[in-house]
Protein backbone atom coordinates (compact mmCIF):
# COMPACT_ATOMS: atom_id res chain seq x y z
CA UNK A 1 0.00 0.00 0.00
CA UNK A 2 1.42 3.38 -0.56
CA UNK A 3 1.73 6.24 1.61
CA UNK A 4 -0.25 8.74 -0.74
CA UNK A 5 -3.27 10.04 0.69
CA UNK A 6 -6.06 11.52 -2.03
CA UNK A 7 -8.92 13.87 -0.80
CA UNK A 8 -11.72 13.60 -3.14
CA UNK A 9 -13.00 17.07 -2.06
CA UNK A 10 -9.71 19.28 -2.49
CA UNK A 11 -10.15 21.73 -5.34
CA UNK A 12 -7.63 22.27 -7.87
CA UNK A 13 -6.75 24.59 -11.39
CA UNK A 14 -6.54 21.57 -13.98
CA UNK A 15 -3.79 22.29 -17.15
CA UNK A 16 -4.28 20.02 -20.36
CA UNK A 17 -0.89 19.11 -22.42
CA UNK A 18 -0.61 16.83 -25.33
CA UNK A 19 2.08 13.98 -25.93
CA UNK A 20 2.67 11.14 -28.38
CA UNK A 21 2.85 8.02 -25.69
CA UNK A 22 3.57 5.76 -28.78
CA UNK A 23 5.29 6.21 -32.39
CA UNK A 24 4.23 3.07 -33.78
CA UNK A 25 4.59 1.43 -37.05
CA UNK A 26 0.97 2.19 -37.37
CA UNK A 27 1.73 6.10 -36.59
CA UNK A 28 1.85 8.34 -33.91
CA UNK A 29 -0.77 7.78 -31.21
CA UNK A 30 -1.42 10.74 -28.70
CA UNK A 31 -2.61 11.20 -25.06
CA UNK A 32 -4.05 14.27 -23.43
CA UNK A 33 -2.53 14.61 -19.72
CA UNK A 34 -5.27 16.32 -17.22
CA UNK A 35 -2.92 17.45 -14.73
CA UNK A 36 -3.57 19.26 -11.21
CA UNK A 37 -1.95 22.49 -10.75
CA UNK A 38 -0.04 21.84 -6.96
CA UNK A 39 2.18 19.78 -4.88
CA UNK A 40 1.93 15.89 -5.58
CA UNK A 41 2.55 12.93 -5.54
CA UNK A 42 -1.05 12.71 -7.15
CA UNK A 43 -2.64 9.06 -8.04
CA UNK A 44 -3.17 8.56 -11.80
CA UNK A 45 -5.60 7.38 -14.09
CA UNK A 46 -5.62 5.72 -17.25
CA UNK A 47 -8.54 6.47 -19.59
CA UNK A 48 -10.24 4.50 -22.64
CA UNK A 49 -12.86 5.81 -24.47
CA UNK A 50 -15.41 3.47 -25.82
CA UNK A 51 -16.90 3.78 -29.50
CA UNK A 52 -17.74 0.03 -30.41
CA UNK A 53 -13.68 -0.30 -30.91
CA UNK A 54 -14.40 1.82 -34.10
CA UNK A 55 -14.46 5.42 -33.26
CA UNK A 56 -14.24 8.05 -30.50
CA UNK A 57 -11.47 9.67 -29.48
CA UNK A 58 -9.30 10.87 -26.09
CA UNK A 59 -11.44 14.16 -25.88
CA UNK A 60 -14.56 11.98 -25.81
CA UNK A 61 -14.50 11.89 -21.77
CA UNK A 62 -13.30 15.19 -20.73
CA UNK A 63 -15.99 16.11 -18.65
CA UNK A 64 -15.25 13.69 -16.37
CA UNK A 65 -11.45 13.48 -16.88
CA UNK A 66 -11.41 17.44 -16.23
CA UNK A 67 -13.50 16.79 -12.61
CA UNK A 68 -11.67 13.80 -11.09
CA UNK A 69 -8.27 15.76 -12.26
CA UNK A 70 -9.45 18.96 -10.48
CA UNK A 71 -10.05 16.38 -7.02
CA UNK A 72 -6.01 15.62 -7.54
CA UNK A 73 -5.57 13.21 -10.00
CA UNK A 74 -3.50 12.98 -13.12
CA UNK A 75 -5.34 11.42 -15.76
CA UNK A 76 -4.20 10.40 -19.45
CA UNK A 77 -6.65 10.18 -21.51
CA UNK A 78 -5.20 7.91 -24.84
CA UNK A 79 -6.10 7.47 -28.52
CA UNK A 80 -5.75 4.08 -29.91
CA UNK A 81 -5.86 2.20 -33.11
CA UNK A 82 -9.13 1.48 -34.16
CA UNK A 83 -10.97 -1.53 -36.06
CA UNK A 84 -11.40 -2.20 -38.80
CA UNK A 85 -8.08 -1.23 -39.96
CA UNK A 86 -6.65 -2.75 -36.78
CA UNK A 87 -8.48 -5.33 -35.15
CA UNK A 88 -8.41 -7.33 -31.65
CA UNK A 89 -5.99 -7.12 -29.81
CA UNK A 90 -5.11 -4.21 -31.06
CA UNK A 91 -6.35 -1.45 -28.86
CA UNK A 92 -5.33 -3.85 -25.42
CA UNK A 93 -1.93 -3.86 -26.97
CA UNK A 94 -2.32 0.02 -27.11
CA UNK A 95 -3.82 0.05 -23.46
CA UNK A 96 -1.28 -2.23 -21.97
CA UNK A 97 1.52 -0.14 -23.33
CA UNK A 98 -0.40 3.11 -22.39
CA UNK A 99 -0.27 1.54 -18.90
CA UNK A 100 3.78 1.03 -18.75
CA UNK A 101 4.25 4.16 -19.99
CA UNK A 102 2.36 5.74 -17.49
CA UNK A 103 4.04 4.40 -14.69
CA UNK A 104 7.32 4.99 -16.91
CA UNK A 105 7.42 8.27 -16.80
CA UNK A 106 5.30 8.96 -13.24
CA UNK A 107 7.81 10.54 -11.52
CA UNK A 108 8.07 13.19 -14.53
CA UNK A 109 3.72 13.56 -14.28
CA UNK A 110 4.39 14.04 -10.35
CA UNK A 111 2.39 10.62 -10.10
CA UNK A 112 2.75 7.27 -7.38
CA UNK A 113 3.74 4.85 -9.86
CA UNK A 114 1.94 2.65 -7.38
CA UNK A 115 -1.79 4.08 -7.20
CA UNK A 116 -2.59 4.26 -11.10
CA UNK A 117 -5.89 3.12 -12.15
CA UNK A 118 -8.16 2.54 -15.37
CA UNK A 119 -11.20 3.96 -16.45
CA UNK A 120 -12.95 2.66 -19.46
CA UNK A 121 -16.22 3.51 -20.94
CA UNK A 122 -18.71 1.75 -22.87
CA UNK A 123 -16.26 -0.83 -25.03
CA UNK A 124 -13.35 1.00 -23.58
CA UNK A 125 -14.65 -0.68 -20.04
CA UNK A 126 -14.06 -3.85 -22.19
CA UNK A 127 -10.68 -3.03 -23.52
CA UNK A 128 -9.70 -1.58 -19.57
CA UNK A 129 -11.06 -4.71 -18.38
CA UNK A 130 -9.71 -7.02 -20.18
CA UNK A 131 -6.11 -5.44 -20.22
CA UNK A 132 -6.17 -5.69 -16.39
CA UNK A 133 -7.07 -9.13 -16.36
CA UNK A 134 -4.20 -10.14 -18.55
CA UNK A 135 -1.63 -7.58 -17.16
CA UNK A 136 1.13 -9.80 -18.28
CA UNK A 137 -0.36 -11.94 -21.56
CA UNK A 138 2.48 -12.17 -24.30
CA UNK A 139 -0.11 -11.15 -26.73
CA UNK A 140 -1.08 -7.55 -25.11
CA UNK A 141 2.14 -6.80 -23.84
CA UNK A 142 3.77 -7.49 -27.46
CA UNK A 143 4.66 -3.38 -27.65
CA UNK A 144 8.11 -2.58 -26.59
CA UNK A 145 8.78 0.31 -24.43
CA UNK A 146 11.80 1.55 -24.42
CA UNK A 147 13.87 1.32 -21.10
CA UNK A 148 10.45 0.44 -19.59
CA UNK A 149 11.57 -3.38 -19.06
CA UNK A 150 10.70 -3.11 -14.89
CA UNK A 151 7.40 -2.02 -15.32
CA UNK A 152 3.92 -3.61 -15.90
CA UNK A 153 0.71 -3.19 -17.02
CA UNK A 154 -0.91 -4.05 -13.72
CA UNK A 155 -4.09 -0.92 -12.69
CA UNK A 156 -4.15 -0.64 -8.64
CA UNK A 157 -7.89 -0.56 -9.29
CA UNK A 158 -10.81 0.02 -12.35
CA UNK A 159 -13.90 2.45 -12.88
CA UNK A 160 -15.77 1.06 -15.73
CA UNK A 161 -18.36 3.18 -16.94
CA UNK A 162 -21.45 1.53 -19.07
CA UNK A 163 -19.27 -1.46 -19.78
CA UNK A 164 -19.62 -3.99 -22.59
CA UNK A 165 -18.30 -6.54 -20.08
CA UNK A 166 -19.88 -9.79 -22.33
CA UNK A 167 -19.20 -8.47 -25.84
CA UNK A 168 -20.77 -11.89 -27.23
CA UNK A 169 -23.88 -11.47 -24.83
CA UNK A 170 -24.09 -7.72 -26.46
CA UNK A 171 -23.74 -8.83 -30.10
CA UNK A 172 -26.35 -11.26 -29.57
CA UNK A 173 -28.41 -8.54 -27.70
CA UNK A 174 -27.89 -6.19 -30.49
CA UNK A 175 -28.48 -9.17 -33.37
CA UNK A 176 -32.06 -9.61 -31.74
CA UNK A 177 -32.70 -6.01 -31.44
CA UNK A 178 -31.93 -5.03 -35.05
CA UNK A 179 -28.91 -2.58 -34.36
CA UNK A 180 -27.06 -3.26 -37.59
CA UNK A 181 -24.56 -0.46 -36.50
CA UNK A 182 -23.51 -2.49 -33.00
CA UNK A 183 -23.64 -5.72 -34.70
CA UNK A 184 -21.38 -4.59 -38.10
CA UNK A 185 -18.58 -2.55 -35.50
CA UNK A 186 -18.19 -5.47 -33.20
CA UNK A 187 -17.77 -7.97 -36.20
CA UNK A 188 -14.84 -5.60 -37.51
CA UNK A 189 -13.15 -5.52 -34.23
CA UNK A 190 -13.36 -9.00 -32.77
CA UNK A 191 -13.70 -10.80 -36.48
CA UNK A 192 -15.44 -13.84 -35.30
CA UNK A 193 -18.01 -15.03 -32.19
CA UNK A 194 -14.79 -17.16 -31.20
CA UNK A 195 -13.11 -14.07 -30.96
CA UNK A 196 -15.76 -12.57 -29.15
CA UNK A 197 -16.15 -15.07 -26.57
CA UNK A 198 -11.91 -15.55 -26.16
CA UNK A 199 -11.77 -11.72 -25.75
CA UNK A 200 -14.41 -11.63 -23.24
CA UNK A 201 -14.61 -10.79 -19.13
CA UNK A 202 -17.39 -12.43 -18.32
CA UNK A 203 -16.57 -15.96 -20.27
CA UNK A 204 -12.80 -15.54 -18.79
CA UNK A 205 -14.95 -15.80 -15.57
CA UNK A 206 -16.75 -18.60 -16.44
CA UNK A 207 -13.83 -20.83 -17.76
CA UNK A 208 -12.42 -19.98 -14.02
CA UNK A 209 -9.62 -18.75 -16.12
CA UNK A 210 -6.26 -17.12 -14.08
CA UNK A 211 -7.21 -13.63 -13.81
CA UNK A 212 -5.81 -10.66 -12.08
CA UNK A 213 -9.03 -8.71 -10.81
CA UNK A 214 -8.10 -5.48 -9.21
CA UNK A 215 -10.81 -3.63 -7.29
CA UNK A 216 -13.99 -2.09 -9.67
CA UNK A 217 -16.83 0.13 -9.53
CA UNK A 218 -19.13 -0.17 -12.36
CA UNK A 219 -20.85 2.92 -12.95
CA UNK A 220 -24.09 2.03 -15.27
CA UNK A 221 -26.85 3.41 -16.25
CA UNK A 222 -30.51 1.47 -15.68
CA UNK A 223 -32.27 3.08 -18.90
CA UNK A 224 -29.24 1.94 -21.12
CA UNK A 225 -30.41 0.87 -24.85
CA UNK A 226 -26.38 -0.42 -25.85
CA UNK A 227 -25.78 -2.65 -22.39
CA UNK A 228 -28.80 -4.93 -21.61
CA UNK A 229 -28.56 -4.31 -17.26
CA UNK A 230 -28.32 -8.52 -17.19
CA UNK A 231 -24.96 -8.22 -18.30
CA UNK A 232 -23.56 -5.82 -15.53
CA UNK A 233 -25.29 -7.61 -13.20
CA UNK A 234 -23.95 -11.14 -13.64
CA UNK A 235 -20.38 -9.49 -14.20
CA UNK A 236 -20.93 -8.24 -10.35
CA UNK A 237 -22.18 -11.78 -9.00
CA UNK A 238 -19.30 -13.60 -11.16
CA UNK A 239 -16.48 -11.43 -10.49
CA UNK A 240 -17.36 -11.08 -6.42
CA UNK A 241 -17.38 -15.25 -6.83
CA UNK A 242 -14.33 -15.26 -8.26
CA UNK A 243 -12.62 -13.22 -5.69
CA UNK A 244 -12.59 -9.70 -6.79
CA UNK A 245 -13.95 -6.79 -4.74
CA UNK A 246 -16.83 -4.94 -7.23
CA UNK A 247 -19.42 -2.45 -6.91
CA UNK A 248 -21.94 -2.40 -8.85
CA UNK A 249 -23.58 1.37 -9.30
CA UNK A 250 -27.12 1.70 -10.96
CA UNK A 251 -28.54 5.38 -12.57
CA UNK A 252 -32.13 5.13 -12.45
CA UNK A 253 -33.22 6.58 -15.85
CA UNK A 254 -30.07 7.05 -17.42
CA UNK A 255 -28.76 6.51 -20.89
CA UNK A 256 -25.72 5.33 -22.57
CA UNK A 257 -22.62 7.89 -21.53
CA UNK A 258 -24.51 9.63 -19.19
CA UNK A 259 -21.43 10.24 -17.08
CA UNK A 260 -20.20 12.47 -19.79
CA UNK A 261 -23.73 14.49 -20.37
CA UNK A 262 -25.06 17.58 -18.19
CA UNK A 263 -27.53 15.26 -15.88
CA UNK A 264 -27.47 16.12 -12.36
CA UNK A 265 -26.60 12.24 -11.72
CA UNK A 266 -24.10 12.80 -14.20
CA UNK A 267 -21.97 14.74 -10.69
CA UNK A 268 -23.43 12.40 -8.57
CA UNK A 269 -21.78 9.71 -10.52
CA UNK A 270 -18.43 11.40 -10.09
CA UNK A 271 -18.32 12.28 -6.47
CA UNK A 272 -19.00 8.07 -6.38
CA UNK A 273 -16.00 7.36 -8.64
CA UNK A 274 -13.91 10.09 -6.27
CA UNK A 275 -14.93 8.50 -3.23
CA UNK A 276 -14.08 4.77 -4.58
CA UNK A 277 -10.51 6.19 -5.80
CA UNK A 278 -10.00 7.17 -2.07
CA UNK A 279 -11.38 4.23 -0.47
CA UNK A 280 -8.75 2.54 -2.92
CA UNK A 281 -5.68 4.40 -2.02
CA UNK A 282 -6.20 5.33 1.89
CA UNK A 283 -8.90 4.08 3.53
CA UNK A 284 -8.36 6.54 6.58
CA UNK A 285 -9.52 9.38 4.15
CA UNK A 286 -12.64 7.25 2.67
CA UNK A 287 -15.54 8.74 5.19
CA UNK A 288 -17.52 10.21 2.18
Amino acid sequence: MTALHYNPHASYEVSTSEVIYLDGPDGALQATIYRPQGSGPFPGLLDIHGGVWCGGERSDDAPMNLALAASGIVVVAIDYRLAPQNPYPAQVQDTNYAARWFKAHATDLDVDPAAIGGMGCSSGGHTVMLAAMRPNDGRYSALALDGGGDVDASFRYLICCWPVLDPFARYNYARNSGNDRLVTFTEFYFQTPEVMREANPQEILDRAEPATLPPTLVIQGANDGNVPLSIPQRFEETYRSAGGDIQVEMFPGMPHGFGNQPYPESQRAVELIKAFIARQLSPAVAGV
